[in-house]
């Protein structure tokens, strides 16, 4: 018989479904592993990569090579991030035009990267950025209420438990005990920081009834409102891409060449280099450097060649779209900002 006749047997084998015997090889010197079938569904290798399932041919079991694959997972380090950033930075609009436009495999995507930089941000933010400062020290007031948040904890999983047994339903019960357990892991994290404060906040007469008691609990402690605004920011920093892709498309209105899936795209890649020039400021003011307040010229600039690339538009169409586009940042900062104030009080 023929060395061909098993190959096409095992060609064909996989073809139909039938199960092939893995025939995995030894390692060679560089730790790659020389099998002939694929480790992941089986099917018959052809050339470098699985042409059933995707994955890479010959896998490889060193340390160093863990390690590479995490630097490409996470941060897409073979090519991707080194032609990403420097066109987001001076060429954006092409960017923009030619991820729409398909090319994929070249850039890292819109959303991965503004995860990551949203993840960054926060990191050097928590690590440089500026404390909560005490206004008003009440240790055993303080202490009051982390005990009373422990309570409310306590009674809502009695309260969970007692219904559990008598068959009745748990989901309301379950979102009241989240967010009681939430708030006070937060006091007591803001106790062990030292982050404690009395009354600061000035209760309105004009505050219906159903929203007093929330504002009443941020009236005895703003650093833990504070405290809740900052860890819903990085949560919901997404929320920032759907409020702000209506305001882009309005600068379009009724466009047939341009869809809402180029404006998200675009939305998301501007957050993305807004993101790191935050994280580029907050980095040279930590080493003191002069003249940071010229950062606020960048974003404009940024915005006109983005849209003047992304979209082919003149000169004048790019600049007085980019001028809308400033007051719908602003706008959709202050909607940002609302929201997360709500979700503070009336967590």
């Amino acid at each position: 018989m023929s060395t061909v006749e098993p190959l096409a047997d095992m060609l064909t084998g996989a073809a139909v479904g039938r199960a092939v015997e893995p025939q995995t090889g030894k390692l060679d010197a560089e730790g790659h592993t020389t099998e002939r079938n694929c480790l992941n569904c089986n099917t018959a290798l052809v050339g470098d990569y699985c042409h059933a399932c995707g994955q890479r041919g010959h896998v490889h079991r060193t340390l160093h090579a863990f390690f590479h694959d995490l630097l490409h997972g996470v941060f897409h380090f073979e090519g991707k991030i080194w032609r990403t950033l420097p066109m987001l930075a001076w060429r954006p609009g092409e960017l923009t035009r030619r991820y729409v436009d398909g090319q994929r495999a070249s850039f890292v995507s819109p959303i991965a990267l503004f995860l990551f930089s949203v993840f960054l941000l926060f990191a050097v933010l928590s690590v440089s950025g500026p404390r909560m400062d005490t206004v008003a020290p009440d240790a055993q007031e303080f202490r009051k209420e982390v005990a009373a948040a422990e309570q409310k904890v306590r009674l809502l999983e009695q309260e969970r438990t007692a219904a559990a047994r008598t068959g009745q339903a748990t989901s309301g019960i379950d979102r009241r005990l989240a967010s009681a357990r939430e708030e006070a892991s937060m006091l007591r994290t803001m106790e062990q920081q030292g982050i404690i404060s009395g009354a600061a906040i000035r209760m309105s007469d004009d505050i219906p009834a159903w929203l007093r008691e929330p504002v009443e609990r941020a009236r005895k402690n703003p650093d833990l409102l504070l405290f809740k605004l900052k860890t819903n920011a990085y949560k919901f920093s997404w929320m920032l891409i759907p409020l702000s892709v209506p305001f882009l498309w309005l600068l379009f209105p009724f466009s047939r060449r341009f869809h809402l899936y180029d404006h998200t795209v675009f939305v998301t890649y501007s957050l993305c280099f807004m993101t790191l020039l935050v994280i580029t400021a907050a980095v040279l003011a930590r080493l003191g450097t002069p003249y940071l307040s010229l950062a606020l010229l960048i974003p404009p600039v940024h915005m006109y060649r983005q849209l003047k690339g992304a979209y082919s538009l003149t000169r004048i169409g790019a600049l007085w779209r980019t001028i809308g586009l400033l007051w719908a940042a602003i706008v959709v900062i202050a909607l940002f900002l609302m929201i997360l104030v709500a979700l503070g009080i009336l967590e």
